[in-house]
């Protein structure tokens, strides 16, 4: 569902206000000081509060015949993490209510407002939960700065309503129509296109499913952009595992394997609102990899898009076969100045990096730097990890060209090998690959996320692409 908490810039606080939120500080308006029971000082004193980033301490204050209330937050060193912390902690409190009223801290209010409205989303079919807080006002914050917070938590939010919707809803053909949505041009390929066009890998994942595959095309090209860049997403609206069975624990997540899509099709949105100096085309290798008579086999021989052969071992490891498909194609057709994937690969970097950290993989020294500095800013925050070439012998395949997983278990670096495989296709220009399986999902309501899927990557990309020259 779209973030509903609306959001307005006043000048000055109301005095009225039913719930107030003002940051800490000895020294508070004399007004605002005059309306709690105690001294700030003893108050703070009585809670043992610190000041830190997310702490709340609620005071009671008297509105006329009713009873408000004063939230003192701390925003610890006020850097935009801490304040991202205090917001999200704020909306979290305020859930249910109408309006929430909120004195800025000095500082990013972008960060702020984006934290705000990330904590506010919610996703439930059927009856609604508790309601995030209605309306957010905010007090002192310049209007550019806000905004622009606002437009990068719509499209979170964008990307995790694509992937938190049920694959009974949710296949290929239904996220291509969500894709044309944008205002953007797009251009779809059917699976007759597919096989015209020689997208052996999309089609071999697809060929399970009575819901055909499909890839999806975006473009944003503002004019005097000098730089292109592609975002390659993997769109696997739901994964079974194929004749390679995933147990069904394991199953209960996969309506979001098409997270990195997802993405791709929210930063899209995005960008020009934004005003992204920078020509970006996106990918979305979009298919359904479903068991069934007609499904691909373990020991399947399929040709990608430029020729390749890949020999697959493991039907389950079909995200690199989909994302094969796209990477070739844009290396050879869209010549661009930098390629950049981003997708739920494997659990093996979930082991490495657990569920706030993703990793980037590249081709480039620059291009990771630009990433690692994008995600630590944006706090989608990046790990490079490295592309050991001592294990690419883990895709020797007898009968291919390639082998999609490793035969036997002398490497053992899932994460590392599949970043290997993908970049057998990404050619010889600046290519990055993002894999988001550990973050890509939250087990736990916390701060900005929602149980379900985070978004993760649509601020690294959209932080990225707007500073991008």
């Amino acid at each position: 569902m779209p973030i509903e908490t609306t959001v307005s810039v006043v000048a000055a606080a109301p005095h009225d206000a039913e719930l107030l939120a003002v940051p800490y500080s000895p020294e508070l308006d004399p007004q605002l000081a005059a309306d709690l029971p105690v001294p700030v000082a003893a108050l703070f004193a009585h809670y043992e509060a610190k000041g830190e980033a997310g702490e709340i301490v609620e005071v009671p204050v008297v509105r006329g015949d009713a009873v408000g209330r004063v939230l003192l937050y701390g925003v610890g060193d006020s850097s935009p993490r801490a304040l991202r912390k205090a917001a999200a902690a704020l909306t979290r409190r305020a859930r249910g209510r109408q309006s929430l009223t909120v004195v800025l801290p000095s500082g990013s209010s972008s960060a702020f407002v984006e934290a705000a409205l990330l904590a506010a989303y919610t996703f439930k079919i059927g009856a609604p939960g508790k309601l995030s807080v209605r309306e957010l006002v905010l007090v002192g914050g310049d209007e550019a700065p806000v905004r622009r917070g606002e437009t990068v938590a719509q499209a979170v939010a964008l990307a995790r309503d694509l992937a938190n919707t049920p694959a009974s809803v949710k296949n290929p053909a239904w996220l291509a129509e969500r894709a044309a949505e944008h205002g953007v041009p797009v251009r779809v390929w059917d699976e007759e296109a597919l096989a015209g066009d020689g997208f052996g890998g999309i089609l071999a994942v697809g060929r399970g499913s009575v819901n055909p595959p499909r890839l999806i095309q975006l473009s944003y090209a503002p004019s005097g952009a000098t730089k292109h860049v592609v975002l390659v997403g993997k769109g696997i609206t739901f994964d079974s595992g194929g004749l390679s069975l995933k147990p069904t624990e394991n199953m209960k997540t996969q309506k979001t394997d098409m997270a990195g899509g997802a993405v791709v099709i929210a930063v899209i949105a995005a960008l020009a609102r934004l005003g992204a100096p920078v020509k970006v085309t996106g990918l979305i290798a979009a298919a359904e990899n479903m068991p069934s008579g007609s499904a691909q086999r373990p020991s399947d021989v399929i040709t990608h898009f430029g020729g390749r052969t890949v020999e697959v071992l493991n039907t389950d490891a079909e995200g690199r076969l989909v994302l094969a498909d796209a990477l070739a194609y844009a290396d050879a057709v869209l010549d661009p100045d930098a390629v950049v994937d981003i997708a739920t690969l494997t659990g093996a970097v979930t082991v490495a990096l657990g569920r706030h950290v993703g990793a980037v993989y590249a081709s480039s020294d620059a291009l990771a730097e630009e990433l690692v500095a994008a995600g630590q800013a944006s706090d989608d925050r990046l790990w490079r990890m490295p592309l050991i070439d001592d294990y690419t012998p883990a895709l020797k395949s007898s009968v291919a060209d390639l082998a999609n997983v490793e035969a036997g278990s002398t490497y053992g670096a899932g994460s590392i090998t599949a970043a290997l495989f993908l970049r057998e296709f990404a050619g010889k220009r600046p290519w990055a690959h993002l894999d988001i399986a550990g973050v890509g999902r939250s087990t736990v309501d916390d701060g900005i996320l929602t149980k379900g899927a985070t978004g993760f990557g649509v601020r690294v990309l959209l932080e990225w692409l707007t500073q991008t020259p």
